[in-house]
């Protein structure tokens, strides 16, 4: 499973020298996760918390490569590389859309917990575990 985003570079995504700042792509990575889990996998995060599972990051590895600038279109395509029995791990790869030039490379670790105990699952439950497996690349 891929997940593809198209996103535009807003003048509130930049930093002084006119480009991305470094911030911004984790809100990019945050939103083509999501996006990915309920779209491509059909799991609702929403009634999972309220099922008492939260997904929150616990690695992120950024590096950039070239820097997209303001009004640039990029896309930003998102797979599974990795399923664990207590952790996903999510690649991002952001690219100029007009020029297909590699922008950044992005791993995303999440894992499973309780909200209300704030205690990570041991094993990521199975109809999520199965889920995350079925769209690994």
């Amino acid at each position: 499973m891929e997940y593809i985003q198209e996103v535009r570079v807003l003048y509130g995504d930049t930093d002084a020298y006119g480009v991305v700042w470094h911030g911004a792509y984790t809100k990019w990575f945050e939103a083509a996760r999501v996006e990915a889990v309920e779209k491509s996998l059909g799991l609702n995060l929403g009634e999972l918390e309220a099922e008492g599972i939260l997904f929150p990051v616990v690695e992120m590895n950024i590096r950039y490569k070239s820097s997209a600038k303001i009004n640039e279109k990029i896309i930003i395509k998102t797979h599974i590389s990795d399923v664990k029995p207590v952790s996903v791990t999510f690649e991002s790869n952001v690219y100029d859309k007009l020029t297909g030039v590699l922008r950044v490379i992005a791993q995303v670790t999440i894992v499973t917990v309780n909200p209300k105990t704030g205690k990570l699952y041991r094993k990521i439950p199975d109809k999520i575990f199965n889920a995350f497996m079925s769209a690994k690349i």
